[in-house]
């Protein structure tokens, strides 16, 4: 039997103590750096969000001029 932080390759009994402290460690390490990509891709969606409000504007703006009839009013 290959040897592991569990216990259990020398005989002993794996508790259900042993299963959760182990669980807990996984899920904790796994956990935090969750929390850090979710806030990264919280601040990167934000980032994508305003560029493309920032391009449609830009973008309808450019439109608006090209399309815009031009009056000239001349007194005679």
């Amino acid at each position: 039997m290959a040897d592991n932080d569990f216990g259990g390759a020398d005989g002993e009994r794996i508790t259900r103590e042993d299963i959760t402290d182990r669980v807990r460690t996984l899920v904790g390490s796994a956990g935090d750096a969750a929390e850090q990509m979710s806030s990264a891709a919280v601040a990167a969606a934000a980032a994508v969000g305003t560029g493309l409000v920032l391009a449609a504007f830009l973008f309808g703006r450019r439109r608006g001029r090209k399309r815009s009839t031009i009056v000239e009013v001349v007194r005679v």
